[in-house]
Formats: structure tokens, C-alpha cells, sequence
């Protein structure tokens, strides 16, 4: 085997007797292998500061500094830690070959040597050494391949993540944009028309009053139809039946306009809004939930508004992370409930407090707790991961907050962080800037 390649293989002797010296210089030469020489310790030290061999062998026994000492400084410094350390010693005893693989040697040559086996060993130790590079080579660039696979597999979720967000958002405004242009006009109508009818009901009503003051003695047909109708009873009750039905058309007419509000989810404008008029938007799409339902109880949404000005940011994408908020608020009460009884559910009423307040004067702050199960530290370091959720199969994608995560923090520049105790309930902070 002949060593001689593009970049020669060197072999660092270090002894102080200079016939081993140019005994085993000879052999290594004649094998292809640029050899060094060194007569002490201290030297060997001082030449590899300069230059690096490919393997190094190694007396035992030397003046000042020995063999042992050599290997232990040699692989106390990381630019030398690595050359593999052959021991060359007449000490056989298990002993000293122990120390010896301690400090770092590889492998032992007992003297006398034989030319041909220092020379096989040699060869051995640079052939493992070689592959073992090769080896570290290739894990370097498998760990690169495994870090680009795991970068394009997060670059894939985040756009999965945005596909599906974008698909959902646009179809949702689709949606609540043709329901809303639908019913807005005929509502419009209802509620316009109530009013003339509530003021022609009371001059009606107040005309037949005046007749039956004029004409306190009625003919014996309008006797009998009086008999079948109960007057008083409908004179009472049409004006409370008019008037529920214009709050029905109220209410009717804050539903659309909730569903206007959202059905401009994929808005790509900034725009100037009122913070709570997006807030109490998302309670009124979410009322059904809140109000008692045979199946669950009533939950109470206290408001504490203490926003006083207008709020530059992409009004649907943040009525978004409102909905993801208070909808997860809501299925974690519900399902706290189902859990309790009802005595304890009568002592500790399911409570939603919505909270708003300026951070100086160019940040604002909304506050959403709710006071249910909580969440343990596990759950909430995972929270914000896409995919992720606590919710039984078919019931969430685990998307929710991981998109109000990407709106809040990355397209408002603003930050959503949550504080849960387990058995205390959740709070959920976003803040955002005031301008964008």
C-alpha cells in the first residue's frame, strides 16, 4: 500500500532516542508517508501549533515532559484533539497501557518494535481515521438535509396553514356578505314599516276609545261581536306585540350588521375602527351560544371598555382572532359544565370578562378571560402550534390560535400571549400598536 496522494499523508515521531528516530523515519518514507520528527515532548507540543499530522506516534518514556503528559495536553486542545495518538514503550504492563488509553492513545507498540508492525498499525489508524472523517463528513451533511427537510416541512404547514386560513376566511365573508345583503333589505323593510304601524295602531285605537265614549251604547250586532271579541285584551296586549316586534327587527338588524363587519374577513386595507364595535360584533354571531340552553347553562359576558380612540388594523382579520378567542372560551365552559353539578354551576356562574385599555399612548390592550378549567403549563407551551388542539376529533383543526398568532404578532406587529392556572380559568392578552 503506498500512501502517496495529492495531499501526503504525514506521521509525527516523537522519541528521544535517535536510532528509533531513523529507523521508523526510514519505514514510514519508504510506505509513502512524509514523516516529522520530534526529540521531546516539548517540542511535539510546539510543532503541531504550526501544522497538523494525520497521526502521531509517540514515546513513553522522555525527558521533561513524558509521553503521558504529551497525549493529555495534546487532546486537552481542540485544533489537535483529534489526531489519532499511537504509544511507543518497552512498558508491557497492563497498567501503563491502561493510563496510556486514558489520556487518549488509540493504540500501543511495544519495544523492541517490528518495522512491519508499526508500519501495519500505522496504516490501520490512519485508514480508521480517514473514515472516520468521511464518516463525521457525511453526518454533517445529513444533520443540514435533516434541518432543510424540517424547514421545508414548517415552510409547507405555515403555507397550509395560510391556504387553509385564506380559504376559510374568504368563504366565511362570502358567505356572511350574500346572507347579509339578502336579509338586510327585507328587514330594512319590517322595520321601517313597524313604526308607521305602532303610530296607525294608537290613532286606531285611540279613535275606538272616542267612539266608545260618543256612543256608550252600542247596536245589538256590534253587542254581539263584542261578546266574541275581547277588547280589552287586545287594546292592552297590541301595543306590547308591536313593540316586541320592533325589537326583534332591532335585534335582526344588529345580527347583519355583525355579519357585514365579518363579511370583510378578507380585507387586505387597513382601516381605522372601534375596537368594540368589533367586540361586541363577535358576542352578538356568538349570543346563541351564550344564552342557556337546555343543554348548557347561561354564560355572563361582563364588559370593561377603556378605549377612547380609533384603532388602525385589518378589521376582519382582527374580528378573527376575537371569534377564535371567545369561541374557545365558550366550548371550554361548556365543557367545564358538563363536568359539574348543577349546585356548583348555580355558586359559579360561567363568566366571560372582556377587558380594553391604552398601554401609554400607542398601544392598546384587550383582555379576554374566562373563568373554566384552565390549562396545565404542557398544554399552554403548545397552544399556539398549527394543529394542535385539546378538542375531540371532528370538533377543532387546531388552527384557531395558531392563525390569531400569525394575524396578531405578524401582520400587526402586536403580541397574544395566555396566563391559565388549572382550576382558575384563561386569559388571553393581544396587544397591538394604534398605527400601523
Amino acid at each position: 500500500m503506498n500512501f502517496a496522494t495529492a495531499q501526503t499523508t504525514t506521521v509525527l515521531i516523537v522519541d528521544d532516542n535517535p536510532a528509533n528516530l531513523g529507523v521508523l523515519s526510514d519505514t514510514l518514507d519508504q510506505a509513502g508517508l512524509e514523516v516529522w520528527v520530534a526529540k521531546s515532548g516539548k517540542v511535539a507540543l510546539e510543532r503541531v501549533k504550526y501544522a497538523l499530522p494525520n497521526l502521531i506516534l509517540l514515546d513513553v518514556m522522555m525527558p521533561e515532559i513524558d509521553g503521558f503528559e504529551t497525549c493529555r495536553q495534546l487532546k486537552a486542545n481542540p485544533q489537535t484533539q483529534d489526531v489519532p495518538v499511537i504509544f511507543m514503550t518497552a512498558l508491557s504492563d497492563t497498567t501503563n497501557k491502561v493510563a496510556g488509553f486514558q489520556v487518549g492513545a488509540v493504540d500501543y507498540i511495544t519495544k523492541p518494535f517490528q518495522q512491519q508492525e508499526v508500519l501495519s498499525r500505522v496504516k490501520l489508524h490512519l485508514k480508521l481515521h480517514t473514515l472516520g472523517q468521511e464518516l463525521e463528513h457525511k453526518n454533517t451533511l445529513l444533520e443540514q438535509k435533516f434541518a432543510e427537510a424540517n424547514q421545508a416541512y414548517d415552510d409547507l404547514k405555515q403555507l397550509q396553514i395560510k391556504l387553509v386560513q385564506g380559504e376559510k376566511l374568504s368563504s366565511l365573508g362570502q358567505m356572511f356578505a350574500g346572507i347579509s345583503h339578502e336579509i338586510n333589505n327585507p328587514v330594512d323593510f319590517i322595520y321601517g314599516n313597524l313604526i308607521h304601524a305602532n303610530e296607525y295602531t294608537q290613532e286606531m285605537l285611540h279613535l275606538l276609545h272616542l267612539y266608545q265614549e260618543e256612543y256608550p251604547t252600542p247596536t245589538p250586532r256590534i253587542q254581539a261581536e263584542l261578546e266574541l271579541t275581547d277588547i280589552e285584551f287586545i287594546d292592552n296586549d297590541l301595543l306590547n306585540l308591536l313593540k316586541s316586534m320592533n325589537f326583534g327587527a332591532r335585534r335582526i338588524r344588529e345580527i347583519v350588521k355583525s355579519m357585514q363587519i365579518f363579511s370583510h374577513v378578507d380585507e387586505v386595507r387597513l382601516a381605522e375602527i372601534d375596537i368594540h364595535e368589533c367586540i361586541d360584533g363577535t358576542l352578538t354571531i356568538l349570543n346563541h351560544r351564550l344564552k342557556a340552553q337546555p343543554e348548557h347553562p347561561e354564560i355572563e359576558v361582563v364588559k370593561d371598555y377603556n378605549l377612547f380612540q380609533l384603532v388602525e388594523c385589518y378589521v376582519g382579520q382582527i374580528n378573527q382572532v376575537f371569534m377564535n378567542i371567545i369561541a374557545n372560551a365558550i366550548d371550554a365552559l361548556d365543557e367545564y359544565n358538563q363536568q359539574r353539578s348543577l349546585e356548583d354551576i348555580k355558586q359559579n356562574p360561567s363568566l366571560i370578562k372582556i377587558r380594553t385599555m391604552m398601554i401609554e399612548d400607542d398601544w392598546v390592550a384587550i383582555y379576554i378571560a374566562d373563568n373554566g378549567p384552565g390549562m396545565c403549563e404542557e398544554v399552554k407551551a403548545k397552544l399556539f402550534n398549527p394543529f394542535f388542539t385539546t378538542k375531540a376529533i371532528g370538533k377543532g383543526t387546531g388552527l384557531g390560535l395558531s392563525i390569531s398568532y400569525q394575524i396578531v404578532v405578524e401582520k400587526h406587529g402586536g403580541s397574544i400571549e395566555c396566563q391559565s392556572t388549572p382550576g382558575k380559568g384563561t386569559e388571553f392578552a393581544i396587544k397591538i400598536p394604534v398605527q400601523q
